[in-house]
C-alpha cells in the first residue's frame, strides 16, 4: 500500500484570519505497503506576511487519481490549523456556528448541541469537555469548574468515562469567558474532542507505589507528546497568550525526533500536520491486574512491566481497540485491542508516536465510519501493522511479556495512599454531580483543600486526606447521599450510561435519564427470581451505537436502536476482557422484563459455582437463551425469600448514624446489632424491637 501525502498547490498568508491552507490531499493510503520515510518538505523562509506550504511525501505518480476525502478532511485542510472559520463564527450574534466551525470546535474540546426535548426553534448551547490525563484535577480547577457550572452551565458537572469533566449548556456568547477561565485555572479542553489523541487514561487511585506513579507519569508524558503545538487553541480563546507548563526533556526530544520520517519538520504541527488524524484516538496506561481503565477498548493500551522488585522496566502494548459501530452495518464493529509487543521504558514515547503516525498515514479518510485504527488493523492484520509501525519506530518490538489476570478495580471507599494520607472513592450515579451532592462536595473539597481524581467509571476520588478528617468528612458526605459503597445497590456500583437525551445530537433513545428506572426494574427481577441482594451484573446503557459508555464490554449492554427501544448485548465479563455480542434487536423499554426474567432465572438455577452472568450466557449459547426467552411464562413459584437492606433511604441512614455516634459505633454495626437483638428477642419471646429504640428516643424504620 503506497502512501500519498498529497501535494501543495497554493500558498497562503499566515496572518490572514481567513487563511486557506493549500489544497492537500490528506495522508491517504492506497493498496501497497511500500513506505518512504524521508518526507520531502516544500517551505519558504518566514517573513511578514509569512507564507506556508503543505508537506508532501512522496508524490504519487501522475496517473494516480486523487483519493476521495470526507467533508471533515476539507474543513481541516482549509482551517489554518483549526482556526478558520471558528475564530470568526464565535464573534457573530447568532446563537450557533456554521458547519465547518462545528467540526473544528471539537478540536478545542467542545460540541455544539441543542435541547431535543424542546419543539420549535432550536435552543443552541455548547458542551465543554476538559483534558485531565489520569483523571487528575487540582483543587483550584475543581472549584473553578463548580463555579462555571452554576454561572454559565446547567448547574451540574458530568464525570465522564474518560476521566474528564463535561460542562453542559454554555451559550455561545459565554464560550470565550468559560474557555479562558478554565485555561487560567490550570485546566484545558484542548484535544478533548476531535481527530487527535483524546484524554489519556490511567488508574485514578493516588497510590504511592512505583508502578502506579510510573503509569501516571507515562500517561502525562504521552498526553504532552500528542498535544497540538500550533497554538490554535490559545489564539482563539485567550488571544494568543500561552499558559504552558514546562515539558520533560524526553517529551520534547521524542516529539522533535525525525530519524524515521515521522514528522513534518517545517510545519507548526510536527506530528499531526495539516490534517491531524483520520478520527479520534484513545490511549490508556495501567499496571498489571488493574483494569479500571478498560484497557482493551483503546486504540493503544499501555501496561507497565516491572521486575521482581516492582521496578518498572518497560511496557506491553496493545493496539486496535474501539467501541463505536453502526446499527445493521456488519462491517462496523466493536473490537478488543490485541498484543503488539514490548518496548523498554525509555522507548515508549517513540513507539507511541510510531503507532500514531501509522494511523495518520494509512487510516481511511474517505469514510469516517471506517476511520478508526481498529479497521486498519482488521484490514491489514496485526503482523503487517507491526511491520509498518516498526519502520517508523526504527526497531523491532520485543515479545509481549506474560501478564496476570485482569481485575476491575473501582477504588470506592476509604484507602491508604501509602504516604500517610487517605483517599476516599465516592460512587456518583452516571457521573452526574448536582444538587445537594454538588454543594457538599464543594464544601469538603474547599474546606480541606483536597485534590480530586475522576475515575473511568464516572466516579470521583478525594485525595490527600488526613486520618483525623475521615470521620467528619464521612458524616457530611453521607448526609448528601454519598455513602460508603456497602450501602449502595451493587447494580449501581458498576453501571454506566452516556448522557444521551436531551442534548446529545446522536441519541436515539434514553440512557442517563432512563438507567435509574431500569436498574430498579432489574433489582425487582432479581428479587422475583430469587437472586441475592449482593449479587450483581455489569450493566451499561447508551442512547446510540457509538458506545461512549462502553456497553459492548458489559455483561448486559443496552444500546439504543430506536425510540424507546434497545438492542441487547450479552457476554461481557466483570473484569472487562471479553466483548459482548448482540443478542436481540429493538426490544421496547416496557418489554425488558420479558427478556430479563428468563435470563436471570436460568442464571440463578443453571450457573456453575461463582459463574458470572456474562460467562453463563456465553456457555449456554445464544440459541438456547433465545429459546428460553421465547418460551418464558414466568418463574416457578417458590417460598418467599427476603433480602436485607439495612438502610432503605437516606433518612434511615442519618437517624441510625446519629444514634451510632452516641455509642461510638458505625451505622452499619449498630443496624446489624439491632437486627440480631430483634431476632433473638423474638425467638425468646422477649422485648419487641420498638423498645430498643424507644429507650433511646430515636425511632427508625428498617426495611426487610
Amino acid at each position: 500500500m503506497s502512501t500519498s501525502f498529497g501535494t501543495a498547490t497554493s500558498t497562503v498568508t499566515r496572518n490572514d484570519p481567513k487563511i486557506r491552507v493549500q489544497s492537500f490531499t490528506g495522508l491517504k493510503s492506497s493498496h501497497s505497503i511500500a513506505l518512504t520515510r524521508n518526507l520531502r518538505v516544500f517551505t519558504v523562509s518566514f517573513s511578514r506576511p509569512s507564507l506556508i506550504r503543505a508537506v508532501s511525501a512522496p508524490v504519487k505518480p501522475e496517473t494516480a487519481t486523487e483519493p476521495k476525502r470526507s467533508k471533515v478532511e476539507i474543513f481541516k485542510e482549509q482551517s489554518n490549523f483549526i482556526r478558520y472559520p471558528l475564530n470568526e463564527e464565535i464573534l457573530t450574534d447568532a446563537p450557533n456556528i456554521n458547519e465547518a466551525a462545528t467540526q473544528l470546535i471539537k478540536f478545542h474540546g467542545s460540541y455544539q448541541q441543542y435541547n431535543r426535548d424542546e419543539r420549535g426553534a432550536r435552543s443552541y448551547s455548547f458542551m465543554l469537555r476538559t483534558k485531565n490525563p489520569g483523571g487528575k484535577v487540582s483543587n483550584q480547577l475543581y472549584l473553578t469548574m463548580d463555579d462555571l457550572a452554576d454561572q454559565f452551565g446547567i448547574g451540574t458537572l458530568r464525570l465522564t468515562t474518560r476521566q474528564t469533566f463535561q460542562l453542559h449548556g454554555v451559550l455561545k456568547k459565554n464560550l470565550k469567558t468559560v474557555m479562558s477561565t478554565i485555561i487560567k485555572n490550570m485546566g484545558s479542553t484542548l484535544g478533548a474532542c476531535g481527530d487527535l489523541n483524546r484524554n489519556v487514561l490511567a488508574p485514578a487511585a493516588p497510590l504511592m507505589m512505583k508502578e502506579y506513579m510510573f503509569a501516571q507519569e507515562t500517561a502525562d508524558n504521552i498526553a504532552a507528546l500528542l498535544t497540538p503545538q500550533s497554538g490554535f487553541y490559545y489564539d482563539v480563546w485567550v488571544d494568543g497568550e500561552r499558559f504552558m507548563t514546562s515539558e520533560p526533556p524526553e517529551v520534547v526530544k521524542a516529539r522533535n525526533d525525525n530519524s524515521h520520517g515521522t514528522n513534518f519538520p517545517d510545519l507548526p504541527e510536527p506530528i499531526y500536520g495539516t490534517q491531524f488524524l483520520p478520527r479520534k484516538f484513545k490511549i490508556a496506561v495501567t499496571v498489571p491486574t488493574d483494569n479500571s481503565v478498560d484497557i482493551l477498548t483503546n486504540d493503544i493500551g499501555v501496561v507497565v512491566v516491572s521486575d521482581e522488585n516492582a521496578e518498572p522496566k518497560g511496557f506491553n502494548i496493545y493496539v486496535g481497540g474501539g467501541m463505536g459501530r453502526t446499527h445493521r452495518l456488519e462491517t462496523t464493529f466493536p473490537r478488543l485491542g490485541e498484543p503488539l509487543g514490548y518496548v523498554p521504558k525509555e522507548d515508549i514515547l517513540y513507539a507511541i508516536k510510531a503507532i500514531v503516525v501509522t494511523q495518520r498515514d494509512h487510516g481511511r479518510r474517505d469514510d469516517r465510519k471506517y476511520s478508526r485504527m481498529k479497521y486498519l488493523i482488521s484490514s491489514w492484520g496485526i503482523e503487517k501493522f507491526r511491520s509498518v509501525v516498526e519502520q517508523y519506530y526504527g526497531k523491532k518490538f520485543e515479545p509481549f511479556r506474560e501478564l496476570p489476570e485482569w481485575e476491575f478495580k473501582s477504588y470506592l471507599g476509604w484507602h491508604e495512599q501509602g504516604d500517610g494520607a487517605l483517599f476516599c472513592g465516592l460512587h456518583v450515579d452516571n457521573g452526574r454531580v448536582g444538587g445537594k451532592m454538588k454543594k457538599t462536595l464543594r464544601e469538603v473539597i474547599e474546606k480541606y483543600n483536597v485534590n480530586v481524581r475522576i475515575t473511568p467509571n464516572q466516579n470521583i476520588i478525594l485525595c490527600d486526606i488526613r486520618s483525623s478528617w475521615r470521620r467528619p468528612i464521612t458524616t457530611v458526605l453521607a448526609q448528601a447521599g454519598l455513602l460508603h459503597p456497602r450501602y449502595v445497590d451493587p447494580l449501581n456500583l458498576t453501571a454506566m450510561a452516556c448522557p444521551a437525551f436531551p442534548l446529545c445530537p446522536l441519541a436515539i433513545t434514553e440512557a442517563e435519564r432512563g438507567i435509574p428506572d431500569i436498574l430498579k426494574r432489574v433489582r425487582a427481577v432479581f428479587e422475583k427470581v430469587g437472586l441475592k441482594y449482593n449479587e450483581s451484573v455489569v450493566i451499561r446503557i447508551t442512547g446510540c451505537p457509538n458506545g461512549c459508555a462502553r456497553p459492548y464490554m458489559a455483561e448486559l449492554g443496552l444500546v439504543g436502536d430506536g425510540p424507546n427501544s434497545y438492542q441487547i448485548w450479552l457476554g461481557g465479563t466483570p473484569n472487562q476482557t471479553q466483548l459482548a455480542r448482540s443478542f436481540m434487536n429493538k426490544v421496547k423499554v416496557q418489554d425488558l422484563e420479558k427478556v430479563f426474567e428468563p435470563l436471570f432465572y436460568y442464571w440463578k438455577r443453571k450457573r456453575q459455582p461463582k459463574e458470572p452472568f456474562g460467562d453463563f450466557t456465553n456457555r449456554m449459547g445464544f440459541e438456547k437463551l433465545q429459546e428460553l426467552v421465547d418460551k418464558w411464562e414466568g418463574p416457578v413459584q417458590t417460598p418467599a425469600r427476603y433480602n436485607l437492606k439495612p438502610f432503605a433511604d437516606k433518612e434511615t441512614y442519618e437517624a441510625m448514624d446519629e444514634l451510632a455516634k452516641l455509642q461510638n459505633k458505625s451505622a452499619h454495626q449498630l443496624a446489624i446489632e439491632v437486627i440480631r437483638n430483634f431476632v433473638a428477642a423474638q425467638q425468646n419471646g422477649k422485648t419487641p424491637l420498638t423498645h430498643y429504640f424507644n429507650s433511646r428516643s430515636l425511632p427508625i424504620n428498617l426495611k426487610i
